[in-house]
């Protein structure tokens, strides 16, 4: 079949970062579906992963995590989808990726996808769309239905991709949304997404806010660089606030007062734990999907795909990767097609 792999970890300004290859189509397993991919969705995830380093591999490896496609087989033990299903699905970090014609997946971690959105809208929402639900409702104690009411919740980077689903969850919960966005057009995006306030991250966030008559803020979910927003965000959390991270520091960060004298709950999210370590509630990730399918079909949610590449090669991958990494990318960019 073909795929999309690598066996040197390079710049992905290099046309051999990624390059097209074909491999054997794989076995499933009795848990296991086999998907024929229609689409996929590029995440910082996979430029982490296929950033520079010395490692070679001795067969390509494919990337990849978000897809879209058609159920072609079931294994053994599968039951709820059968040949011929749509599905969706964010993948398992420790297995090959999606950038492939055809994928073995866990039955788990799939859904059917919504009925409303093609493959591509589809392909654009498993994994951010987790991360966020699993951030706001797994890890932070807010309930999906109306956890939020009364309360404020700070979104920091409100246009890319976990924050576009993210602003309508909470939203939907019940939440004061406020999110950044610097630019014009994803501070209109994030106002397209739900957000009732939008703040500029590149300056105070203490001014904008109270200027905004909010002299604190019930929770935060900081999606992009954990150690600059740390100190003020310590300052603005009201007393048994609560805040989620996605991104490592890049440097130390104090994690005593005022997070300490506050009683600040600090709330880690990491999308692959459960498929990683194959926790018990690893049929959760599944569960989710399908909800948010649901709330799709239904309309109290709406895609975040911006923008498709065709077809899935190399030449688009590598412009995927390049566009992600430019920093400038607004909700999804999806790659469809072979």
């Amino acid at each position: 079949m073909k795929a999309v792999g690598l066996t040197r970890y390079l710049p992905i300004d290099d046309p051999q970062s990624l390059i097209d290859v074909d491999i054997a189509k794989p076995e499933i397993g009795a848990h296991d579906l086999l998907v024929r991919v229609e689409a996929v969705s590029v995440n910082p995830v996979d430029t982490k992963l296929r950033a520079p380093k010395p490692q070679v591999e001795s067969q390509p490896r494919v990337l990849g995590f978000d897809a879209a496609g058609t159920v072609e087989a079931v294994g053994a033990d599968v039951t709820g989808f059968k040949p011929g299903d749509e599905v969706y699905y964010a993948g398992d970090i420790t297995r090959p990726g999606s950038n492939a014609q055809y994928q073995a997946m866990d039955a788990r971690l799939v859904a059917h996808r919504p009925r409303r959105l093609d493959a591509a809208a589809a392909a654009a929402l498993p994994l951010v769309t987790i991360t966020a639900w699993e951030l706001l409702f797994h890890r932070m104690p807010y309930d999906p239905e109306h956890g939020g009411e009364g309360k404020s919740l700070l979104v920091i980077a409100g246009a890319g991709g976990v924050g576009s689903i993210a602003i309508q969850l909470a939203r939907r919960a019940g939440f004061t949304v406020i999110a950044t966005a610097s630019r014009p057009e994803t501070q209109a995006w994030c106002r397209a997404m739900g957000a009732q306030h939008v703040i500029d991250h590149r300056q105070s966030l203490t001014a904008q806010l109270k200027a905004l008559g909010f002299n604190e803020i019930d929770a935060a979910i900081n999606l992009a660089d954990t150690a600059h927003y740390w100190t003020e965000l310590g300052e603005l959390l009201a007393p048994q606030g609560h805040v989620g991270l996605i991104v490592e520091p890049k440097s130390p960060v104090n994690i005593g007062d005022p997070y300490k004298a506050k009683c600040i709950g600090i709330h880690w999210e990491m999308m692959f734990s459960r498929p990683r370590f194959k926790t018990a509630d690893m049929a959760e990730q599944g569960r989710i999907l399908a909800r948010v399918a649901q709330l799709i079909d239904e309309g109290e949610l709406r895609g975040i795909q911006r923008e498709t590449l065709s077809p899935i090669n190399a030449e688009n991958l590598r412009e995927a990767h390049r566009r992600l990494e430019s920093g400038n990318t607004i909700g999804k960019l999806v790659v469809a097609g072979w």
